[in-house]
């Protein structure tokens, strides 16, 4: 019988103790042997065919670790142990589940963010599991995997070098239609880098008009001061618009402020970042598409 993700945690946690490097197909390998699947067991799909229930599952069980920063990605497919994870197979639990990791704040954060999703779908309360049609069950599922699909596009991006970053951001504004063409804005961004200003890039691809970026790979949460000196940096230049992207978030000072300055700034944050690389399929890739179709009572008429 496939083990449900929950059950595969620990013996996820326990593959990864030697804390070293470790590829995601080799513990789908191990913990097949060790849960002594059949072959059968470890072929069967998910509906959509495009994965096997098994892999999906350790897939999922090794997001629950991370969320609460038991492991940590280290390269594309590799994953391996922290100091936390150590810590806690030191105190021998008899079983992880997701009860277990609400003692990590990061993964407390990452369930609220998943109820919010569970409990409300374009504005509309739902109800309970069993009230829910089948067709608010897969808008829920396809919102809870476009929300770890965003977090885990952030956490990439913090890895990646700053020749990358603008390289990305580069490729987004583009596929969004502006800048003209991919060269022209790759001439633009990162070729000014004074007054607190890193590029421009045409608004449109005629060039009507010129909007003004600054975007910063960061940690620490961008504040009001910071978000003054590029609109500083803005009225310098005469300009009336621009772009702040940043890998973190804005302080409540900063949204506020940028309310209320003549100059339009659009403020980007991580989690808006990655959300538009998923619209616009930058950086990520379909692996499953399904379609709901509905009786076509037009074709059934006689008369």
């Amino acid at each position: 019988m496939i083990p449900d993700y929950q059950k595969i945690m620990f013996p996820l946690l326990k593959y990864a103790e030697d804390s070293q490097e470790h590829h995601i197909r080799d513990a789908i390998e191990q913990l097949a042997d060790e849960f002594k699947l059949s072959e059968e067991e470890r072929r069967e799909l998910l509906p959509s065919g495009q994965q096997a229930i098994f892999d999906n599952r350790v897939g999922w069980a090794k997001t629950y670790l991370k969320k609460s920063r038991l492991l940590e990605s280290t390269k594309r497919g590799y994953f391996k142990i922290t100091e936390r994870g150590l810590k806690v197979l030191k105190d021998r639990p008899t079983e992880i589940d997701a009860k277990y990791l609400e003692q990590f704040p990061e993964f407390v954060q990452f369930i609220k963010t998943t109820k919010v999703v569970e409990e409300e779908i374009e504005g509309k309360k739902l109800g309970k599991y069993e009230e829910r049609t089948p067709e608010e069950l897969m808008e829920i599922g396809s919102q809870k995997l476009q929300k770890e699909l965003a977090s885990e596009l952030v956490d990439r991006i913090k890895k990646c070098s700053p020749t990358f970053f603008e390289k990305l951001v580069v490729e987004l504004l583009v596929k969004m239609g502006y800048g003209g063409s991919r060269a022209d804005a790759g001439k633009a961004i990162g070729r000014t880098g004074d007054e607190g200003i890193d590029g421009i890039i045409k608004e449109d691809k005629l060039g009507l008009d010129i909007i003004y970026i600054q975007a910063k790979k960061w940690e620490a949460q961008a504040s009001r001061p910071e978000i003054q000196k590029f609109a500083g940096a803005l009225q310098g230049q005469r300009a009336r618009k621009g772009i702040f992207i940043t890998t973190s978030t804005f302080s409540d000072n900063a949204i506020d402020y940028v309310s209320k300055i003549d100059n339009k700034i659009i403020l980007i944050d991580g989690e808006r970042l990655a959300q538009l690389m998923i619209e616009n399929d930058i950086g990520v890739s379909k692996i499953a598409e399904y379609k709901i179709k509905k009786i076509d009572t037009d074709y059934f008429s006689e008369e």
